[in-house]
């Protein structure tokens, strides 16, 4: 996947976030902290983002246009869906830093929101006539799994923990 100068630039902001989340408090932290630690302005870091929490969205964004841009195939049938968990548990376990960082200063909301957010739109594309609720049982279903698995350190087994989720969709 290629990148326009401008990722490039948002990367560093990123970047520069988890690293001073890593040693401050996120209530501590300033925009002109994280520009200086990315090595750009503050004007630089405004044309790109209005707060610290946008900052975070797009950390959440870039890792699913990422996810989407490598899923192959449309899932069809429960193996399918169990693969497609798989992808999005080991992601995460991939990028538990960034997790626990965002644990450590409270802002798990902004991780759950954005799971509503998507599924809510994913639902509406693909499965407009399907209860209006849904998207929020699968986002809250992936939000308290991955949280109480990010609080015993990933250790369970990705597969295990992806077939628990899809049984759980396809209980009836």
């Amino acid at each position: 996947m290629e990148y326009a100068p401008e990722e490039y630039t948002k990367h560093y902001i990123v970047t520069a976030l988890f690293k001073l989340m890593n040693e401050y408090d996120y209530t501590k932290i300033s925009v002109s902290d994280i520009a200086q630690k990315a090595g750009i302005g503050r004007a630089t870091f405004y044309r790109y983002f209005k707060s610290k929490e946008d900052v975070i969205i797009y950390y959440f964004q870039h890792h699913t246009r990422e996810f989407v841009f490598k899923q192959c195939f449309y899932p069809r049938c429960r193996e399918d869906y169990i693969k497609v968990v798989t992808d999005v548990l080991t992601m995460f376990k991939d990028n538990i830093e960034p997790f626990r960082l965002l644990k450590k200063a409270h802002l798990c909301d902004l991780y759950l929101d954005f799971l509503n957010q998507n599924f809510v739109k994913t639902f509406e594309r693909d499965n407009p006539d399907k209860n209006k609720y849904l998207p929020y049982l699968y986002s809250g279903m992936l939000y308290n799994i991955s949280m109480k698995w990010l609080e015993d350190n990933c250790a369970d087994e990705i597969t295990a923990m992806a077939t628990l989720i899809i049984d759980a969709i396809y209980a009836k």
